[in-house]
């Protein structure tokens, strides 16, 4: 495949243009969000799976960092004050690079491309990163470099799994740009835009002093503005004067009883929201398999090294060792390897079918033998374990207490006082509006009632015995006006906002 892209011809630029459809068709498949941001673990969020490998929030995270701490260099002293608007900005551009450099990764794999160990040490020694670990040509050390990486907050392994995933996208890019070729007349036509030049005459007017030579007849105007007409058509907006009604948040909710017999009814209507299904906490430790070669056949030599390796560390943990202490050493699940191998809380359906079977079979603190699944190795532990089951009314009733007492009654809303039908056709008049309370400190205290309206032009006041007032604009412009207090408010429905 790849010395048939290294030959010129027209069949090679078909190939080449069929490898970019299907490259950029895989980017808009795995960039449409999937409606799940999170994985089954309630500590490590998923943003996106890409390839069959998941981009965690914590790497989002890393690279944002590192993206707006380079961005915030560049402003010395004001830097810690523009951070976290840097690190707003970097976070959509580091999940998208992440993104994309895992589907460049899988084209890669895809096409037979790979990175062997020397190829790896050779960009270290001699690439980017010679100055940093081979000064003047001599390795810095094993444990300086270690103590550099874990000061980075990586370890050797992921650190040189990026680097060999930057090779491998190199390789990718020199493949694609390799087969293109540029005509001479395209050189040409790029070299003349680059470097065509314009000269050219200009004058500065200013617009007072244009202003002091026009002295325009009433007349003049006139017929200006009658051809103008149009554009002054709706430039005085319209305005509308409402009356609006006081209610009080704690009168009304004193007002609301909830029995017994009520929460019974609804909790019997809604049973389905108040299951709790079955989860279980784990943690595991994880030794990745071998991908499959660019023939489809799997190295059994290295799926035996990984066995191998799994079984070493689980010997490790039946002679004393720490669990979290062997995961962070030895984990290759950069998610949950730096938090001592946890992955909070899972249900089922949310890890492959063998890893599932064997943690749902354990008993609390058990740990598994070596667990073969379709991605590799694990040793897992059950940390705690909770059975499904049906919460009780008494459970629930503090929720559905403090739910009702949101909707008021409305005959406590007709008893509030009187000129009740004069209320309501001023909140009909006025389309409704919104109302607040404001507490005795001026600040507002963030209840609000919304009085719903069949049309609706919203607008914004304080209640609690301090009211702004509004007034309204068609289009949702709102200005300063007077209120009227209302005591009273009928045929019309209060929500809690």
């Amino acid at each position: 495949m790849i010395r048939f892209l290294q030959t010129p011809g027209p069949i090679k630029k078909i190939v080449l243009g069929g490898m970019l459809i299907v490259i950029c068709i895989a980017m808009l498949v795995y960039l449409i969000p999937s409606g799940n941001g999170t994985s089954g673990n309630s500590s490590v969020q998923t943003v996106a799976t890409v390839e069959g490998s998941d981009i965690t929030a914590t790497e989002v995270r890393n690279t944002a960092r590192q993206m707006a701490q380079q961005q915030a260099a560049r402003y010395g002293a004001q830097a810690s004050m523009i951070m976290p608007f840097l690190m707003q900005q970097a976070t959509q551009q580091a999940a998208d690079q992440l993104i994309s450099k895992q589907i460049l990764l899988g084209q890669a794999q895809h096409l037979g491309l790979r990175v062997t160990p020397k190829e790896i040490q050779d960009e270290l020694q001699h690439g980017r990163y010679a100055a940093t670990f081979f000064p003047g040509g001599n390795f810095i050390g094993e444990s300086e470099y270690n103590e550099m990486l874990t000061r980075a907050d990586l370890t050797p392994a992921l650190f040189e799994d990026s680097v060999g995933n930057d090779i491998l996208i190199g390789k990718l890019q020199a493949l694609i740009a390799g087969g293109a070729s540029v005509s001479d007349s395209e050189v040409r036509k790029e070299f003349a835009k680059q470097s065509t030049k314009v000269k050219f005459d200009y004058a500065v007017l200013k617009q007072d002093d244009l202003r002091k030579g026009l002295h325009p007849t009433d007349a003049e105007l006139q017929a200006y503005y009658e051809s103008h007409k149009k554009t002054y058509a709706n430039s005085v907006p319209e305005k509308r004067k409402i009356k609006y009604a006081v209610l009080d948040l704690n009168q009304v909710r004193g007002t609301v009883q909830v029995s017994r017999e009520d929460l019974q009814a609804y909790f019997d209507q809604h049973r389905d929201q108040y299951r709790v299904p079955e989860q279980i906490k784990v943690s595991h430790i994880w030794i990745k398999s071998p991908l499959p070669a660019a023939d489809g056949k799997v190295d059994e030599k290295a799926v035996a090294d990984a066995q191998h390796r799994a079984e070493d560390l689980l010997k490790q943990l039946k002679g004393g060792a720490k669990f979290e202490d062997v995961a962070k050493k030895s984990s290759e699940d950069p998610g949950s390897a730096n938090v001592g191998g946890s992955l909070g809380w899972i249900g089922k359906g949310q890890t492959t079918p063998e890893f599932e079977k064997a943690a749902y079979a354990l008993s609390k603190g058990q740990t598994s033998d070596v667990v073969k699944s379709s991605d590799g190795f694990h040793i897992i532990r059950l940390d705690d374990k909770h059975e499904a089951r049906l919460k009780t009314v008494d459970e629930v009733k503090d929720g559905r207490r403090s739910k009702r007492s949101d909707r008021p009654d409305p005959e406590a809303a007709e008893g509030c006082a009187g000129c009740a039908e004069r209320s309501r056709r001023a909140v009909d008049a006025s389309q409704g509006c919104w109302i607040g309370r404001r507490g005795r400190d001026g600040k507002n205290s963030g209840d609000q009632l919304r009085l719903l309206r069949p049309q609706g032009y919203p607008a914004r006041l304080g209640t609690g015995g301090a009211v702004y007032g509004c007034g309204l604009h068609r289009g949702g412009q709102i200005s300063a006006g007077d209120g009227a207090h209302i005591a009273g408010v009928r045929g019309i429905s209060v929500a809690r906002h």
